[in-house]
């Protein structure tokens, strides 16, 4: 099913993409945030073979498991850099409600935006209050499946997105997700590190991909072009 928003949601995004330099330099900082659930920490049975003339480097494909990890991420559209990676076994409400408060206490005074999915974490009850909080707001704000404003996810998200509070979730429409610039990220950690690496253990899968977080931040780390206006594509 299409989402009935979804011309709203694409032009606010592309917006905020285009917008973001500017806002950063009035203390408005802009972020893309995702999870990756089930990274596996797969060790390679044998050593891999290098490259050598005329052939390319060969990779052991028999494996031993060791377990999966879920990783949320969150990208600063403007820098490039990802802020306060988090590292468990879940990807629950309170997972993501703790990631997004490491981010803003990376700069506790600016006002941020949020591009996100719409999995149902990302407008959880919790982060309701969290922001409502936050944003020096104090009213009822009902009952969660009964009424007010924590009846439902779209209530609930409604109020996340709310431009006057210091900290706004923009929500990416139904099977839209490729509008999230972090998803652009996560192919460049697949690329460059999961698909070929071997990892020993959970916490050596941990450890190689925080030290990769930190080598991109130091040498790669710059803003995507985003070159889509949110204009239908002619056929």
């Amino acid at each position: 099913m299409a989402d009935p928003d979804f011309a709203a949601k694409v032009s606010d995004i592309c917006d905020l993409y285009r917008a973001a330099p500017t806002l950063a330099e009035h203390g408005e900082r802009t972020v893309s945030s995702d999870e990756m659930t089930g990274v596996q920490a797969l060790e390679r049975k044998h050593p891999g073979l290098p490259m050598v003339p005329g052939k390319v480097q060969r990779v052991e494909f028999e494996y031993i498991r060791h377990g999966t990890l879920s990783f949320i991420l969150s990208r600063d559209v403007v820098s490039g850099q990802l802020l306060a990676p988090s590292c468990g076994p879940s990807r629950t409400e309170a997972d993501f409600l703790a990631h997004v408060q490491a981010v803003v206490a990376a700069d506790p005074s600016a006002h941020w935006h949020f591009v996100v999915d719409c999995l149902n974490t990302h407008c959880s009850a919790s982060l309701v209050y969290w922001v409502a909080s936050e944003s020096d707001l104090d009213f009822d704000l009902g009952v969660k499946g009964k009424s007010g404003i924590l009846q439902n996810r779209h209530s609930r998200a409604a109020f996340l997105s709310d431009p006057t509070h210091r900290i706004v979730f923009h929500y990416t429409p139904k099977h839209s997700s490729w509008l999230n610039q972090i998803e652009i990220w996560l192919s460049i950690l697949m690329r460059k590190l999961l698909k070929r690496g071997s990892f020993t253990s959970l916490a050596d899968l941990k450890a190689k991909v925080l030290a990769f977080i930190d080598y991109y931040n130091r040498t790669m780390a710059k803003p995507f072009k985003w070159t889509y206006q949110g204009k239908p594509l002619e056929a």
